[in-house]
């Protein structure tokens, strides 16, 4: 028996929406509405709008099966989604009704979205832009699925203790979830450690055999993304782990109650946490047996659920492309070959063919700590068949390398994807150019410097394989959900359909002119302060004042990113204030949002100091209403939603040639906030669309940081020749603004005078100058605004419909199906 779907125009009526929510509300909590929690409230909202897409998601499936277009299979170790409920509520236009069938109730739609807690499956800009990715893959009408890992808990939930961060478990998934749906019957068996055998087959080729000692079950786990009024719902996949023997009754029944589930536990681990911490050698087993586990669980997936029985594997490339989001996926390669090779026997230049034609790479970093390089140890140990196929990979490769460069030994070792120093591992992203038909850097800049520097000696030999997609941000979630007022007012101004054509925006140009359309703006954007002002007062405790200027710097916390300058310059302008209490200095917000990696310590640091730092001038009258630091714990998408609206300054001051790209960058540029930033990353492209006028340049380029390095720099230099400078080292060193962190001051300031890896001091005074420009202008706020306005109107191009468009044309060559 089959049900009817449900007809469309149905769907959009308030009193039916409210039928079905009653009925959910009883049927999946058991509630009537009378008995019910919020959280009861929610998850029956959130079942409702789920069933609404759950039709069009079924008929993409049936289409993709009966038709057999190119899907992309998008592998990501995170997906920072953010919250589903108004962004599914958008895609299918339900906001209005939905409103109103809940009204009809006596219920709020607004307090049920205050409810929603953000999935814990990613951590930045990584699994920022996988999200990005596959809404856009949906709006465009591409058949897609998106592959990764349900973490139980997150990646950790941040509080701030005694001044230090302190990691907590994200326990998104305690109240239910309704926007997902496990496949039990789609399981998949997913191998580990063990030995190989080698045998001859019945027509005298050598074989090998993979026998693993243990093995964990991979359950997938559904979540749907809906494209944007089109009526295409794709998929995203994300695994968990189970023990295949998750219960011992034996040992149960013997009275050893734990070791009765420690398979269980044992394996469930894999999807515990996202990025566990990896100084150990446990940490590091669990990291790459996390990328194995749901890499390997993937493919078979594809081969298994997409692909009809009998599909020639030799054509697989004709229906499918794995784009490999960064190294983390990449032993994905070694085990489509240990399928075709092992499994279905195929011989070895026929399955390198196949792999090759299968695979994209996408590297994000120029970071070298972040191209993975796994123990040959770990890996002989854990998957010892795909080292065996690697090292094959290797051999081959390297013959071909050597005829290519001949007598030189350098390049060979340099190319290798075994690295011999300081110990044996296998370099991932050797492997993943190494395998895969193209590889993209995001961002122009950091394309080249892939190109000339970080992969040459692989430009050199496959110029071919490397093009470029500069990242993109979804302007649904990013505009429409987070600005509603601005949207509204682009809306009014242009007419509908921009959030799908967002080179739409430049129609905005003119009206920067416009005086009216300014001060409309202008008023949208004091809104949003006041917004934020309001959730920061309720959420953390921070009271943050809408009448100063909103300059914020929101990204993880690393030491390239320099958050440590951003404070240099925050007791720069203390330091003026106390000095003199007439110096025009314009009154400041300066917001923070980061998370530390659980390992790094002197990014843990930097935090510390920072909050000692705010202590200190929140408790100092004399610089009240002119100057304070705001840095909410736990910054995340939801947080982002307010912060981004609200901005006006935008930091993106990262040392010249370190950051891949950046989306943050984008997605305060479409809202308005003027940046101030290094040509570093995409903000090289920035500068170059909103034109320099309208962005605030200052510091090194790539090449004079290469130079200055090279010549042997010297910190303590500018420490000494610059008086500002001097006075806020000190203060950072001692004295009352340590406000208890006089070790994490040391450190920091200790760091930066002795070695100062990312050029912090030496790019401090053009970023002290140019902040004082910043000063002059924004006291003009009607030419403020008008640049604000142009940031808008140019910003179009960074739509991730865009990114996924130059995706198709350069790398995947997918049409819509």
């Amino acid at each position: 028996m089959t049900l009817d779907p449900v007809p469309a125009d149905i769907e959009h009526d308030p009193a039916y929406l409210a039928d079905e929510f009653v009925k959910n509300l009883r049927m999946h909590q058991g509630v009537s509405i009378d008995r019910a929690t919020e959280n009861d409230l929610y998850q029956a909202l959130g079942i409702t709008v789920r069933s609404l897409l759950m039709d069009n998601w079924l008929e993409r499936l049936r289409r993709q099966l009966q038709k057999g277009p190119k899907v992309v299979a998008y592998l990501s170790a995170e997906y920072l989604l953010g919250p589903q409920l108004l962004n599914s509520m958008l895609a299918d236009d339900l906001e209005g009704p939905m409103r109103e069938a809940l009204a009809s109730l006596g219920l709020d739609l607004d307090d049920l979205v205050a409810v929603e807690p953000e999935p814990g499956l990613g951590n930045g800009g990584l699994g920022r832009l996988a999200a990005c990715y596959i809404d856009s893959l949906a709006t465009l009408g591409i058949p897609a699925v998106g592959y990764g890992i349900r973490y139980e808990y997150g990646i950790f939930r941040q509080a701030f203790v005694d001044g230090r961060q302190v990691e907590m478990p994200d326990k998104w998934l305690a109240g239910g979830n309704p926007w997902e749906f496990p496949h039990t019957h789609m399981t998949q068996t997913i191998g580990f450690g063990g030995h190989t055998e080698n045998h001859v087959d019945a027509l005298g080729q050598l074989r090998t055999e993979w026998i693993p000692d243990r093995t964990v079950i991979a359950v997938p786990y559904n979540y749907l993304v809906p494209g944007f009024r089109n009526g295409v719902v794709n998929t995203l996949r994300l695994w968990s782990a189970e023990s295949p023997d998750e219960f011992n009754l034996e040992i149960f029944n013997a009275g050893d109650y734990e070791n009765a589930v420690g398979q269980q536990v044992r394996a469930s681990n894999l999807s515990k946490v996202l990025y566990p911490e990896d100084s150990t050698p446990q940490g590091k087993e669990l990291r790459l047996s996390q990328q194995y586990f749901f890499t390997a669980a993937s493919i078979r997936d594809f081969l298994d659920q997409t692909l009809p029985a009998g599909f020639p594997l030799t054509r697989l490339s004709e229906r499918v492309i794995f784009q490999l989001n960064d190294t983390h996926p990449v032993i994905g390669i070694p085990e489509l070959m240990r399928i075709l090779v092992d499994e279905e026997q195929l011989e070895w230049d026929v399955a390198w063919a196949i792999v090759n034609k299968s695979f994209a790479y996408t590297c994000h970093t120029l970071m070298p700590e972040a191209l993975e390089v796994w123990p040959v140890e770990l890996m002989s140990r854990l998957l010892p068949r795909h080292m065996e196929i690697i090292y094959e990979i290797n051999s081959r490769f390297l013959a071909e390398v050597r005829a290519t460069f001949p007598g030189d030994d350098g390049i060979v070792e340099r190319m290798s994807i075994i690295s011999e120093h300081p110990h044996r591992g296998v370099r991932m992203a050797h492997l993943a150019v190494v395998g895969s038909s193209r590889v993209n850097g995001v961002a122009e800049l950091h394309s080249q410097l892939l190109r000339d520097k970080v992969l040459v000696d692989f430009s050199t030999m496959t110029p071919e394989k490397f093009t470029n997609v500069t990242n993109g941000i979804t302007p649904r979630r990013f505009l429409r959900v987070a600005n509603p007022g601005l949207s509204a007012l682009i809306t009014e101004a242009i007419g509908p359909g921009w959030e799908i054509d967002l080179e739409r925006l430049r129609e905005l140009e003119p009206l920067a002119d416009d005086a009216a359309f300014r001060a409309q703006f202008a008023e949208i954007k004091q809104v949003n302060k006041a917004r934020l002002s309001n959730l920061l007062n309720e959420r953390d405790g921070l009271s943050v004042d809408p009448a100063t200027m909103f300059d914020v710097m929101v990204k993880r916390l690393h030491e390239y990113k320099r958050q440590v300058l951003k404070l240099l310059h925050t007791v720069t302008l203390y330091q003026r204030i106390k000095s003199d209490p007439n110096a025009n200095v314009v009154p400041r917000t300066i917001l923070f949002g980061a998370k530390a990696a659980p390992g790094y310590v002197m990014a843990k640091q930097t935090i510390e100091l920072i909050l000692a730092v705010a202590r200190a001038i929140d408790e100092d009258p004399d610089v009240a209403g002119r100057l304070r630091i705001a840095f909410p714990a736990n910054y995340n998408v939801v947080l982002a939603q307010s912060i981004v609206p609200a901005a006006e300054l935008s930091e993106q001051i990262s040392m010249a040639g370190k950051e891949a790209s950046g989306t943050g960058n984008m997605k305060f540029a479409l809202n308005g906030a003027l940046t101030i930033g290094t040509l570093d990353g995409a903000n090289v492209e920035i500068r170059e669309l909103v034109e320099p006028e309208n962005f605030f340049l200052f510091g090194l380029t790539e090449e004079q940081a290469s130079k200055v390095q090279a010549a042997g720099y010297r910190p303590r230099n500018y420490y000494e020749m610059d008086p500002e400078l001097h006075r806020a080292i000190d203060a950072l060193s001692g004295g009352a603004l340590l406000n208890g962190a006089t070790e994490a001051g040391h450190a920091v300031i200790d760091h930066l005078m002795e070695s100062d890896p990312f050029l912090v001091l030496a790019d401090y005074r053009a970023y002290i100058d140019t902040q004082d420009l910043v000063d002059i202008n924004y006291q003009d706020q009607d030419d403020w605004n008008r640049k604000a306005i142009l940031n808008v109107a140019r910003s179009g191009y960074f739509s991730s419909d865009r990114a996924i468009r130059d995706y198709l044309e350069r790398i995947w060559h997918a049409t819509e199906g």
